[in-house]
């Protein structure tokens, strides 16, 4: 039987005009992972903020190895054994390794000259604990997301953490990296460390948690034991309503009208794409990183050049040299970088939704901002996108509801076919559940969606066909009702590439 080594009770935290948690609780055993579940502004992180120390509890206690810690400092919980790794990595790239293991604390020799060789054997050693490969020499702006992942989490074992706190730790992740990351917290585990685990893909925590906690709206909900509970249980503890589940349509694609048509694309990493898209269809496009799916998105919105092939709408050629031609032929957008592609982060709400059909709100050269206002209004309502008011910046929406705005401004320019690159990145469950139900309302309005995503449960459960692709190519398009995992990554690593490929425009 695991001990248990960390009970928080009745935590209480007041900002101002906002209650951010009510008599929350929480507790930590030896060697577990224990997720936190909840949607943003649940009141995670501001509960694991309240134990490492970075926000005072107005109520509550918390106790730690049977010890009450109170008056928490970040370096109290840092001394206590309590580390956080949070979503963004908070490493100096300029440093090496293990300059950036041990700054603050170098390891000194004659009295003031810092110890480059015991500190460099030292992080080899935490390294080696890890099974990491790398020379601590390394300058940490030269090495992959998921070695710096490693670095942060080596970093946390240098103070002698007892329990450590991963905030979305995939969420930069490849497949490879992550399985890589779940052995090291399966090894930390061993040790008797205890983990606190968000994040919000669902498959992840069903496989490497042993308990899941879910909070909403700054409450203890639940704890429950993760091999006896199912994903969609808790997502309706998180969001308090059932899942959404999408009603796919018996589409007989020789009956349907085609929107969209590639044929023979190619770019020095696209070879020789053929595809159509119908209308009223969501056809997703599945593959692992790197296998050109935000190439291909890219090139038919006109934001990278084509070598050769051509793309119809409504079965005429057209030409699409820049976004702008995209925009123009009835195509928007939705980058899986929404920030830096689809957003101007320090405009309003309202501008934002405005800002791809600037042309019909002017008139005879005079902006017409209230009826702008009123469209903007009609969307966000419809979108139920949460905000203060419509003069809020956008930067300080949650990724759920900036997703949102950014498809109102599609919405508003009346797109017939939208692209959705990762369309629920680094947003929680009950606002995937609201992006699934809008892409599947555009679907029924007639709207034609191709959706890449690098969750197979996600193109599962949405698609109507699915396309594969590797290393540039697509290997196979996939009806959903001949569609799984094991299918799809099999085309996905191109198992089946000694085969004729039967690939045609039509597909």
């Amino acid at each position: 039987m695991q001990t248990t080594m960390l009970n928080m009770e009745h935590i209480d935290k007041h900002f101002p005009g906002v209650h951010a948690l009510k008599d929350c609780r929480f507790d930590l055993r030896a060697g577990e992972v224990h997720a936190l579940l909840g949607e943003n502004g649940a009141g995670k992180s501001t509960l694991m903020k309240v134990l490492t120390g970075i926000h005072k509890k107005d109520a509550g206690q918390i106790i730690f190895a049977d010890e009450e810690l109170t008056n928490l400092t970040p370096q109290k919980a840092q001394r206590a054994g309590i580390a956080m790794i949070h979503q963004e990595l908070n490493l100096m790239p300029h440093l090496s390794a293990a300059q950036n293991l041990f700054i603050g604390r170098e390891p000194i020799r004659a009295g003031f000259l810092i110890d480059d060789a015991k500190m460099n054997r030292e992080a080899l050693r935490l390294f080696s604990t890890l099974r990491l490969g790398l020379d601590p020499r390394i300058r940490v702006g030269d090495v992959t997301v998921a070695k710096q992942q490693m670095i942060e989490i080596a970093k946390a074992l240098s103070y002698r953490s007892r329990i450590l706190i991963m905030d979305e730790p995939t969420a930069a992740l490849s497949g490879k990296e992550i399985e890589d990351l779940f052995r090291v917290i399966t090894e930390l585990k061993t040790k008797g460390v205890g983990i606190v685990y968000i994040s919000h893909r669902m498959e992840e925590l069903m496989e490497i948690t042993d308990r899941i906690t879910v909070m909403r709206d700054g409450t203890y909900i639940e704890t429950v034991d993760t091999k006896d509970t199912s994903t969609n249980a808790l997502i309706q503890m998180m969001v308090g309503r059932p899942l959404f589940e999408a009603a796919k349509s018996e589409k007989n694609s020789s009956d349907n009208e085609v929107v969209l048509s590639v044929k023979n694309l190619s770019t020095p990493l696209l070879k020789d794409i053929n595809f159509s898209l119908y209308k009223g269809e969501i056809l997703g496009f599945a593959g692992l990183m790197g296998a050109g799916r935000t190439e291909l998105a890219r090139v038919i919105f006109g934001a990278d050049p084509k070598d050769s092939g051509e793309i119809l709408i409504q079965g005429k050629p057209v030409q699409i040299r820049s976004p702008q031609n995209a925009v123009q032929n009835g195509i928007g957008y939705l980058s899986e970088d929404r920030k830096q592609y689809g957003l101007a982060l320090n405009l309003s709400v309202a501008d934002n939704t405005v800002l791809a059909t600037l042309k019909k709100f002017s008139r005879a050269g005079f902006w017409q901002g209230r009826h702008a206002a009123r469209v903007a209004s009609n969307h966000i309502d419809l979108l139920r996108i949460k905000t203060p008011s419509l003069f809020q910046k956008v930067r300080h929406l949650s990724g759920g509801n900036q997703q949102k705005v950014v498809i109102a401004k599609w919405l508003i320019r009346d797109c017939d076919i939208l692209i959705f690159d990762e369309p629920t990145r680094g947003i929680d469950i009950g606002a995937k559940n609201e992006i699934y139900k809008l892409l599947a309302d555009l679907a029924a309005r007639g709207k034609s969606i191709i959706m890449i995503s690098s969750e197979l449960p996600e193109v599962l459960r949405m698609s109507d066909r699915i396309a594969v692709m590797c290393e540039g190519r697509i290997t196979k398009i996939l009806d959903i009702k001949e569609a799984n995992q094991e299918t799809i990554m099999k085309y996905a690593v191109n198992q089946t590439k000694n085969q004729p490929s039967q690939i045609t425009a039509g597909n």
